[in-house]
């Protein structure tokens, strides 16, 4: 009985840890993510350091998930700053990673 209990916490650690905790609001949908070389012609809006969650307790989440997070949360925020589009500036570490905000579209 033991043994079960232990494997089922574990099952549900495991499920969690790849799970996508960060919800795009309708306009980060609209944000695009490009490369440096796609941006040429944008105007540049700045930059933001998006950071997430990369464990839940002492599980490590998945890469792959902390990444759509880190992802998710700065389209987000970049659309706040009115921005349309975003470039990573840098690789994500422990859940964080900066990216340039760009306006490419015109209203």
């Amino acid at each position: 009985m033991r043994k079960m209990k232990t494997l089922t916490a574990l099952a549900a650690a495991m499920t969690i840890a790849g799970c996508v905790f960060v919800q795009p609001t309708e306009s980060g949908k609209k944000v695009r993510v490009l490369t440096a070389g796609e941006v040429e012609r944008c105007r540049s809006l700045g930059a933001l350091t998006s950071t997430v969650a990369d464990r839940v307790g002492a599980i490590l989440r998945s890469r792959e998930a902390v990444q759509d997070d880190v992802t998710l949360n700065a389209q987000n925020a970049a659309a706040d700053m009115g921005g349309d589009t975003i470039v990573p500036a840098s690789e994500m570490e422990n859940g964080k990673q900066t990216f340039n905000v760009y306006r490419c579209l015109t209203p």
